[in-house]
């Protein structure tokens, strides 16, 4: 019946998965993914040095396991963007429960790793921390919750999927986490805009994210204590800002060298949260717009495909990840630069890290699964022949 009514354009009949896989999916975005994960390796190769020489470990030790991660998370990257997007959704519903469960058990069974927040697991020769997965997972599932509550008589998705995102971030809030607690509730809110939620219901969620956190500063104090930092005038050259904020200023334009830096051997989290400050003060500006400019293209180029899908879940799915990629991308680049208090975010495909990098290659190869060509054709092509 649907073909009937919108048309469609014949698939190739017997064409193997890999060939039909290339010729849907997204090169540009793919391409992008792949400079931005080599642009890690190549710093991680400077800012991850000094951490390997002080817990007298060889010098690329953590290059190493980055290698590896990463190999997992281009793996988990194309095999996901290789799935229907019927499959993709029973995954993140699958991997959001489990995630989820693991969220629950992490006051009791989690590590803090002398951070002062619970937020790992310690699995010996690793450690997982479940909300980077869980992002994912739960964009995907509010878009399938808010796509069926569009049906006739369908469930109160819209509903349904708040309760959950207000539920996991109170988990969060009380490991505490507030960078990913504002990321997931961000996600969802984008979700459910394009889903076409009404003004004084988005205005009666900004006033109660705005009272949580109030309550939050008031309560924790690690909250209080980086929104005061942020807040101040002045900056301590000591703290990571205050080195990162040097390091960028010192870079200037082209840099001053590779290997030359000196911001990896003060900031603890160089080769994390700060990855950006080593690339600014070795390679300059050029290196931080080329790199801005990957993840903007990713986000924007997911963003102009998924205008052209018919599908409510597709879209609202795609959607949610495509932004919450290209933020905690400008999160973690705007804490760099004191635009935003300090959250704890990775970078993702850049920085160090094996729970951030393989949950951004699920993240993406989700997003290229919702971003490839579909056979039915697109809405441009269904309006031009309805006019003729």
């Amino acid at each position: 019946m649907t073909e009937m009514v919108y048309g469609s354009i014949p698939s190739r009949a017997g064409e193997p998965v890999l060939p039909r896989w290339w010729r849907t999916i997204d090169k540009w975005s793919l391409t992008c993914i792949l400079l931005l994960f080599g642009i890690g390796l190549l710093l991680g190769l400077a800012a991850s040095v000094p951490l390997a020489t002080r817990n007298g470990l060889e010098p690329f030790h953590y290059v190493q396991r980055q290698a590896v991660f990463g190999g997992l998370a281009l793996m988990a990257m194309v095999a996901c963007s290789m799935m229907p997007t019927e499959m993709v959704r029973r995954f993140a519903v699958l991997g959001f429960l489990a995630t989820f469960a693991a969220l629950v058990l992490l006051p009791f069974f989690g590590t803090d790793f002398g951070k002062g927040a619970v937020r790992w697991f310690s699995l010996g020769f690793a450690s997982f921390q479940p909300s980077e997965f869980l992002k994912p997972f739960f964009i995907v599932l509010a878009a399938w919750l808010m796509a069926a509550s569009l049906e006739p008589n369908g469930p109160p998705g819209k509903a349904m999927s708040f309760s959950l995102a207000a539920l996991i971030v109170v988990l969060l809030a009380l490991q505490p986490d507030f960078g990913q607690a504002a990321l997931i509730l961000f996600g969802w809110g984008v979700i459910y805009f394009v889903a076409g939620a009404p003004m004084l219901l988005i205005a009666t969620v900004i006033g109660i994210v705005s009272a949580g956190a109030m309550l939050a500063y008031n309560s924790s104090e690690h909250f209080a204590r980086r929104i005061d930092g942020f807040l101040t005038a002045d900056v301590d050259p000591r703290t990571q800002i205050g080195y990162a904020t040097n390091a960028i200023q010192e870079g200037g334009f082209f840099g001053v060298g590779v290997g030359e830096g000196q911001v990896k051997w003060s900031l603890p989290d160089a080769h994390t949260d700060f990855i950006i400050a080593v690339a600014a003060e070795e390679y300059g500006l050029i290196l931080v717009l080329l790199i801005i400019a990957l993840y903007a293209t990713v986000t924007a180029r997911s963003l102009i495909r998924l205008m052209r899908e018919r599908d409510p879940f597709i879209r609202l799915a795609g959607t949610g990840l495509a932004c919450i990629f290209g933020v905690q991308a400008m999160i973690n680049m705007g804490v760099a630069v004191r635009l935003l208090p300090a959250k704890g975010m990775t970078l993702p495909f850049v920085s160090y890290g094996g729970s951030s990098v393989i949950a951004a290659g699920i993240t993406v190869g989700m997003l290229l699964a919702m971003t490839r060509t579909r056979p039915q054709g697109q809405m441009g092509d269904i309006l031009r022949r309805r006019a003729r």
